[in-house]
């Protein structure tokens, strides 16, 4: 794995996210397989990051919202925007993204990865060389080659001229935007969405309703009772009605999705703790590098008796992404460990073709029955990843305030909810809605959003689902009472069986866990050193877990020791003291 690839990823990812997705593309870093991830997610009840309740406080000082739109100029202007997140779709041939134009006087010309695999690192690197650089940028875990060049303005006096409505948005959770380590400037923009709720969630893993259908919808907490329940649906059922052999488990782990389908689920499942990519943190805030954990050993060590078993897919390790999501779409895979954003495509695909109980049901899985699986865990606002703009930029003050008409009610309500009278209506109570059949297209057209424009543009800042705007209604279309509506047979099937409104009502709940005083750990723009160490290690891990799968159980711990052991030969302690002390730095 190249170093590059893996900083772009310490990361889900969710996020991946994404999102997005369910999380517009990967989530770009380890993290986001549980609540995290690239919180741009569509309206279908994905992940989210949350916690907090609805609206929030609005941040002190800040002017009224709006205020300083209202003067800004609305003359034709163009800012070249590179996304890093890769989605497809041009500006001005989206119903959205022509209405911004309109209300903004603002055209983004968007540009992507030019690499195969989706990797911004290149193209980054090439910008730097130049010294050129797009307006504004959103360039996820590259952002620290880009500071460290002096290609980013510092926004902070421009927000508080020209910013009344992204100080509102950010709330009491503004000053988490300084970059930190003695620099209090503020050089991006969280992507992630603020002060929002989770209604949906992947969980630490996830089986099909088919087989929970099959259990009298009894569903698993434990790995034991994950394993005897996939076990008992391939026996009953070995074979697809189309004669093709069921699979019980399979993940993507030829490239850096590794992280998000093999090396993520580890942490939820056997350290059972929240998304910080790939640290485990204590209670004294100490950071150690998770795939060397005693937990984390056992849980592969099932891993491999998995594989050795027949269970999981032979060909975890070396199918590509794609076609691990055409195995997904297929309806042949029981049970997988991944994050929703990932497997959104796939999901999209069976409920087109009304194989809803082959669709998947997150679940709150962990290795030891004593823990609880923290997917709902609100972690505090992601900082790391977001949207910057550049010194090239010769109008920052037109850019800032085409963000600050972003964070507006009137700009995040046309971003998620799309064109009043086309994709969204109002009832007799003034309060937005939209048709059945726009829900059917948003939750079975892949491409959706890239065709409307809704919630396309990954890296814009964005509220979180279930926050409300000003007039008392929802910023987003996914609130309690639409993923409520809007569950399918299959989902309400289940909650109905369960006792419950919400498919996320079976999990350990948000106010059973404790803000961390810092930001999710695989968000945070780290230093380049450290970077690089993190690189090292995880281009050890990678191989190294395969290798302790696919062998024989028998080679199992002389394959773990002999993975720590060059793990060790290779700076772990280092790291982890380094990770430690960078992670000082930000609590608060």
């Amino acid at each position: 794995m190249k170093m590059k690839k893996v900083l772009a990823l310490l990361t889900a990812g969710a996020m991946l996210t994404g999102m997005l997705t369910g999380c517009g593309g990967d989530s770009g870093s380890s993290g986001s397989s549980q609540g995290g991830g690239d919180a741009q997610e569509e309206s279908t009840g994905g992940d989210a990051a949350g916690g907090e309740e609805a609206g929030g406080d609005e941040a002190a000082g800040g002017d009224e919202a709006g205020g300083s739109q209202a003067e800004a100029s609305k003359d034709p202007i163009t800012f070249k925007y590179y996304n890093a997140d890769g989605k497809n779709g041009n500006w001005s041939e989206t119903a959205v993204g022509a209405a911004i134009t309109e209300a903004t006087g603002v055209t983004l010309e968007i540009s992507y990865p030019v690499s195969s695999t989706g990797d911004p690192s290149e193209d980054i690197s090439l910008m730097i060389a130049e010294d050129n650089y797009p307006d504004m940028i959103y360039s996820k875990a590259s952002v620290t080659n880009l500071y460290e060049a002096g290609a980013l303005i510092d926004m902070t006096d421009l927000i508080e001229q020209y910013g009344p409505n992204i100080k509102k948005m950010y709330g009491d959770e503004f000053e988490k935007l300084k970059w930190g380590s003695g620099d209090d400037g503020i050089y991006q923009l969280s992507y992630a969405g603020v002060r929002g709720q989770i209604f949906g969630t992947g969980g630490t893993c996830q089986i099909q309703y088919a087989v929970l259908k099959e259990n009298d919808y009894k569903y698993p907490t434990t790995l034991a009772e994950y394993e005897a329940m996939i076990k008992s649906y391939l026996e009953a059922h070995p074979k697809t009605e189309d004669g093709l052999d069921m699979i019980g488990i399979t993940m993507s782990a030829s490239d850096w999705h590794w992280m998000i389908t093999l090396g993520n689920p580890a942490g939820f499942i056997a350290d059972a703790q929240p998304d910080n990519g790939q640290w485990l943190i204590d209670e004294n805030y100490n950071c150690t590098y998770k795939h060397a954990s005693d937990d984390e050993k056992e849980y592969f060590r099932w891993v491999s008796r998995m594989y050795d078993e027949g269970i999981l897919d032979p060909n975890f390790a070396t199918q590509t992404d794609d076609d691990y999501i055409a195995k997904l779409a297929s309806g042949r895979v029981v049970a997988i460990t991944d994050a929703n954003w990932h497997y959104a495509q796939a999901h999209a695909a069976l409920k087109a073709e009304n194989k809803l109980d082959k669709t998947y049901c997150g679940l709150p899985v962990t290795m030891n029955a004593d823990d609880k699986a923290p997917t709902l865990m609100y972690q505090g606002l992601q900082v790391g990843y977001g949207l910057a703009i550049t010194k090239s930029c010769e109008d920052p003050v037109r850019a800032i305030q085409f963000l600050d008409y972003l964070c507006s009610d009137e700009g995040a309500v046309l971003y998620r909810w799309g064109i009043e009278g086309e994709h969204y209506f109002l009832d007799e109570n003034g309060k937005r809605y939209r048709t059945p059949e726009e829900i059917a297209k948003a939750q079975s057209d892949p491409d959706y959003s890239k065709t409307t424009g809704i919630g396309n543009y990954v890296g814009f800042p964005i509220y979180g689902d279930g926050v409300l705007d000003d007039s008392g209604d929802y910023m987003t279309p996914t609130s309690r009472e639409s993923v409520i509506a809007e569950y399918n047979e299959e989902e309400k099937a289940a909650c109905e069986a369960w006792g419950v409104e919400m498919l996320i009502d079976i999990f350990p709940q948000p106010d059973e866990f404790e803000t961390p005083p810092y930001s999710p750990l695989w968000a945070y723009a780290i230093p380049q050193e450290l970077s690089n160490n993190v690189s090292i290690l995880d281009e050890i891990a990678f191989p190294g877990l395969v290798k302790c799968v696919t062998e024989p159980e028998s080679s199992f711990d002389a394959n773990w020791d002999a993975m720590i052991a060059e793990l060790e030969a290779n700076g772990l302690e280092e790291t982890n003291q380094m990770m430690t002390e960078f992670l000082a730095t930000k609590v608060n």
